[in-house]
């Protein structure tokens, strides 16, 4: 530090300059009067979360990046809305805009950076903006309305952002891009053509490879279009420009300073000026501009110490890697996307949505490419890092860290290793920014002992959640041998079979191509060759979830009753419940039943809590008869034995009920057939009452839909079993399109994410109901992205099983006396 008494003045409250004045006080705090000043009459924010505010998901105040508090206990002077019109040098003064005569002893620029826009006829038309700030999200929503058509160009980050947060205040966007593929500085053809389909799913288009010509005009002065080079005209209310950024540098060239494309400066970002500094977007370093976070980061470090007088490096262009959440995709970059000279191994897995790509030149890792899951990124940019030659890990690498040891090495000890080996800036979460060495500080000096104590204290993993398991295995980096038993048993073992639980084992599967659960246990170093009937079921569960198109099931590790389609009753014969759709029947089905009673001798019928028949002491070799005269007659399993969609209880609703407020029993039969035939975790029942007296018992469900004159109430968690739970509210929506959305996201991230044999209710309460909401009620891309899945599931899921065991029976339905049945079972 000069003298205690130096005054530094940092010119721009955008995220480079806040953080120098965090770095700055944390280094040496109370040593200096710092004065932060904002042409924006904003406190400063993080312009990462401008998409989430334009889709309403967050306010402008829970992105903001310093609180009065911070100022007042620092003694930091910020003044808001006055830009910087002129520097004295000499007498090391600023002038502001509002007349203010401002005095240095220091002087940082941090006037970041200007977006472009196309010199393009219309471009000054109302209607016209760029995404820069909170300015342009505001001007975005104050000009755009739900339905209206919206053209975003460029489809880089920046607008692929904009499109988003657009898209989900209920425009209908189309992003227009230059290049063949959207994000080509970041992604691969392949990748940016998933992250296409992800978007087309989430009612965005993109038109590829195309120039505009014109911006259109309504006759009104505002903008009805963009007419492209090949003569398309796309219509649009409101237009987006976002082809990238401009270094802002008018103040410092009106000062007489050092300009290139950037303000230059040099590894101590000092300019021309020695009482002048600069950082971040607007600076220009060794002929490089910047427009990521993470090297603006890095200057504010290296500029606080330089500020505060202390030693230490200076800054240096290091290898980046880009991890980004696009439209709630996660996607992860860095070093080359391939060539004619490169080998590239690929790994995809269209239905769960995830891609990998490593480029790999004269035996070392030069380049990875991720989309969906990318956990692993950090430890293949460290192992891209450290340039070794690959050797005998060539063959396994592409399956991550977990196995790129080798068979020996897996299990818990191997994910430990990983994560040991990353280096301490090594940034872990990439939503919230936190590397290695920031969450293994805190748990040291903290005493933290469980993920959601991290979350709490560094934001690691509060976000999308998707560097959890990195966490954990921090955790259990840093407390080893006297790791609390909370830690040890966030995730216990699944069984006496291996030491992996049952995240750990999802994880690790994710990464898997399709197998069956003995070839998985092999992968996976499990104890005993074969499992038992406490694992076996799960990983088979786990590997149809991850893996709907291509997963081979494996009867022989299921239970009885799913095994035969039936519920086995105590005296060894079956009950079978055919389905009936939110509890309607008709008089076809019932004589269809009522003869199939009297053919095959079948001794009791009765309704079931459920609203459907059910057919007890069936002979299981009269089960595909059965089975046949049902489908005959139109009915399909009811899956009663299932983990799985049982049932859909309706009342009658509005239709006959004068207390019916909406068409419950119609929204029912939806539900159920969108939804059946889906595997799960464990039962899963639904309700929908058409009114609050709650007739069919909606807030025992795991979920549950109340009608009310406004809408429908939703519910979740309830179950009537043993230990009986009422459900917790989920949020309330105004349409059936709404229940319907919310619904297959919850199903789909209880099935992504509970432990196998874990109710809605206990999984509710592990994982928490703020979590729960975050990810279906809160994040829209998050909700829409598991419906997509889901849905794409269903495509092989939605088959009876009764029409192929009924054709093709097998031995095992084959006449055993009832002794065998029970010895066999």
């Amino acid at each position: 530090m000069n003298t205690p008494r130096d005054r530094i003045l940092v010119i721009g409250a955008g995220m480079a300059g806040t953080r120098l004045v965090q770095e700055l006080v944390a280094l040496a705090p109370g040593a200096c009067d710092i004065t932060l000043i904002g042409a924006e009459p904003h406190a400063p924010y993080d312009r990462i979360m401008l998409s989430p505010v334009l889709a309403g998901e967050k306010t402008a105040e829970a992105i903001r990046l310093l609180d009065d508090d911070f100022l007042d206990r620092h003694g930091v002077t910020f003044l808001a809305g006055d830009a910087a019109t002129g520097i004295d040098r000499v007498a090391r003064r600023v002038t502001t805009a509002a007349g203010r005569q401002l005095d240095y002893d220091r002087l940082v620029l941090a006037t970041g950076s200007q977006p472009i826009r196309l010199p393009l006829p219309g471009a000054a038309l109302k209607g016209v903006v760029t995404f820069r700030d909170l300015g342009d999200v505001d001007t975005m929503l104050a000009l755009g309305r739900p339905g209206a058509p919206a053209v975003v160009i460029g489809g880089g980050l920046l607008g692929l952002e904009a499109a988003a947060g657009l898209a989900g205040r209920g425009m209908k966007v189309t992003v227009v891009h230059l290049a063949g593929h959207v994000m080509e500085r970041q992604l691969d053809a392949e990748a940016g053509g998933m992250l296409a389909d992800a978007l087309a799913a989430r009612g965005i288009t993109t038109v590829t490879a195309a120039n505009s010509r014109a911006i259109l005009d309504d006759g009104t002065g505002r903008v009805a279009g963009l007419e492209l080079a090949d003569g398309r005209v796309l219509p649009a209310e409101l237009l987006v420009m976002a082809v990238g950024i401009r270094p802002e540098t008018g103040l410092a060239r009106a000062a007489g300073l050092e300009v290139g494309r950037g303000i230059l400066v040099d590894d101590r970002l000092g300019t021309s000026d020695p009482a002048i500094a600069a950082l971040g977007e607007c600076v220009e370093f060794d002929g490089q501009c910047f427009g990521l976070v993470a090297p603006l980061y890095d200057q504010a470090k290296v500029l606080a110490r330089a500020l505060a007088g202390r030693p230490g490096d200076g800054f240096a262009v290091r290898p980046t890697a880009t991890r980004l959440k696009v439209s709630g995709v996660d996607v992860f970059s860095a070093g080359s996307l391939g060539g004619a000279d490169a080998e590239e191994i690929t790994l995809r897995d269209a239905a769960r949505g995830s891609y990998r790509k490593l480029v790999i030149r004269n035996d070392r890792l030069d380049g990875v490419v991720m989309y969906g899951d990318v956990a692993d990124g950090p430890w293949f940019f460290e192992t891209m890092r450290k340039a070794e030659p690959l050797g005998a890990l060539r063959d396994r690498l592409i399956f991550g860290p977990a196995f790129a040891a080798g068979p020996s090495a897996t299990g818990a000890d191997a994910a430990t290793a990983a994560v040991a080996a990353l280096a301490d800036d090594t940034e872990i979460c990439g939503c919230n920014g936190v590397c290695k060495g920031t969450i293994t500080a805190a748990i040291a000096g903290q005493g933290l002992t469980s993920l959601d104590e991290v979350r709490a204290h560094t934001k690691a993993s509060a976000s999308c959640g998707s560097c959890s398991g990195q966490v954990k295995a921090l955790l259990g980096l840093c407390l080893g041998g006297s790791a609390p038993a909370e830690a040890e048993d966030a995730d216990p073992a699944i069984c006496s079979c291996t030491d992996l639980g049952h995240d750990a084992v999802r994880a690790r599967l994710g990464d898997l191509p399709a197998m069956t659960a003995i070839q998985a246990m092999a992968v996976l170093g499990w104890k005993t060759p074969e499992g038992c009937s406490k694992c076996r079921p799960a990983l088979n569960y786990y590997l149809l979830c991850a893996h709907p198109a291509a997963g081979v099931d494996d009867p022989a590790s299921r239970f009885v009753n799913e095994r035969v389609h039936a519920n086995i009753q105590k005296d060894g014969t079956f009950s079978v419940v055919p389905r009936m759709w939110g509890g309607l029947t008709s008089a076809t089905e019932l004589r269809a039943i009522a003869d199939i009673v009297d053919r095959y001798d079948i001794p009791t019928v009765k309704v079931t809590g459920g609203q459907r028949i059910d057919l007890l002491g069936v002979r299981k070799q009269d089960l595909p008869a059965v089975w046949r005269d049902l489908n005959a007659a139109g009915m399909v399993s009811g899956h009663a034995y299932a983990k799985g969609l049982r049932t859909v209880k309706t009342c009658v609703g509005s239709e006959w009920c004068r207390f019916g407020t909406q068409d419950s029993t119609g929204l029912g039969v939806k539900l159920e057939r969108i939804t059946w035939g889906a595997w799960m975790p464990h039962k899963f029942k639904m309700a929908v009452s058409g009114c609050p007296r709650n007739c069919a018992e909606a807030t025992i469900k795991d979920f549950g839909v109340i009608c009310v004159d406004s809408g429908y109430e939703l519910v979740v968690g309830g179950n009537g079993g043993i230990h009986l739970r009422g459900t917790d509210p989920l949020t309330k929506v105004s349409t059936e399109a709404e229940v319907i959305e919310i619904c297959l996201a919850f199903i789909q991230f209880y099935r992504e994410d509970a432990r196998y044999l874990e109710r809605t209710a206990p999984w509710i309460e592990r994982i928490g109901l703020d979590r729960v909401k975050a990810v279906v009620v809160t994040d829209t891309a998050a909700r829409q992205a598991l419906g997509a899945r889901f849905l794409a599931s269903q495509t092989h899921a939605r088959v009876d099983p009764w029409a192929s065991l009924a054709a093709a029976p097998g031995a095992e339905f084959a006449t055993i006396d009832v002794p065998a049945r029970r010895a066999a079972e």
